[in-house]
């Protein structure tokens, strides 16, 4: 069996394949990493998505050809009954094992005969609309999270400020990293930044503001590494000093 670059499998029928099981869902993975960078997807977003698809599979204990809808149902009823997690971590998976299944069960990739030759079965999609987690609104954070008051930031950055002193004066090392936390947790709020956008911050993304003298060359905030589209390279904004 081979792969091409958009994850398409080829037969060799010269070729014994040994434990096929094993090495079809190897290559079903492979595949579907193929067919998501040609999409054009973030690295970190397929393995992401590799990492579902492997969770899922230890879970039911089964090869996706053999998958059924109600591995799905068992499947989401533990992540929500006993590992509680959130709306929208539970859509995730669903939206991964989704985008799996499809690309499995889809004849013009192959895996269908495939699996009919080794396994007498093949894959099919058992995630619908009636057994997976819905998309609808825009914010799914929970009701009991709430924005900082304003004196429990001023506590909590000068206790960042704080600790920069007290490990200097002890002696040790490690000033410096605090000194760098405090730095970033006063930027990430003053400017609004996500932590990627924060992480490759650099001192020449400050520029002057013309509206706005009095901050100097620190009047605006060029954020080079923004949230990106679907699809597409990382989105550059601009935040003004306030």
């Amino acid at each position: 069996m081979q792969l091409d670059g958009s994850g398409r499998i080829h037969l060799v029928q010269s070729l014994p394949v040994l434990r096929p099981d094993e090495q079809v869902l190897q290559m079903m993975l492979d595949g579907w990493r193929n067919q998501q960078l040609s999409r054009n997807l973030q690295f970190a977003t397929i393995e992401q998505r590799l990492r579902c698809v492997r969770r899922f599979t230890g879970h039911v204990n089964e090869d996706p050809w053999n998958w059924t809808p109600s591995m799905v149902e068992e499947f989401s009823a533990d992540l929500r009954a006993v590992k509680h997690v959130t709306h929208s971590t539970l859509r995730g998976y669903h939206s991964a094992l989704r985008a799996f299944t499809c690309y499995i069960s889809n004849p013009d990739y192959g895996w269908d005969r495939v699996c009919e030759q080794y396994f007498g079965t093949h894959p099919a999609q058992v995630f619908f609309d009636w057994n997976t987690a819905p998309h609808v609104q825009a914010y799914d954070g929970r009701p009991s999270k709430r924005p900082y008051t304003r004196e429990e930031l001023d506590a909590l950055f000068e206790h960042a400020d704080k600790e920069v002193e007290r490990i200097g004066r002890s002696g040790r090392k490690g000033w410096q990293a605090a000194y760098r936390d405090a730095v970033m947790m006063k930027v990430a709020y003053g400017y609004g930044l996500r932590f990627n956008e924060l992480r490759h911050l650099q001192t020449v993304d400050f520029a002057r503001n013309p509206h706005a003298r009095e901050f100097g060359s620190f009047g605006v905030c060029k954020v080079r590494y923004g949230k990106s589209r679907r699809s597409s390279p990382y989105k550059g904004r601009s935040v003004l000093t306030a």
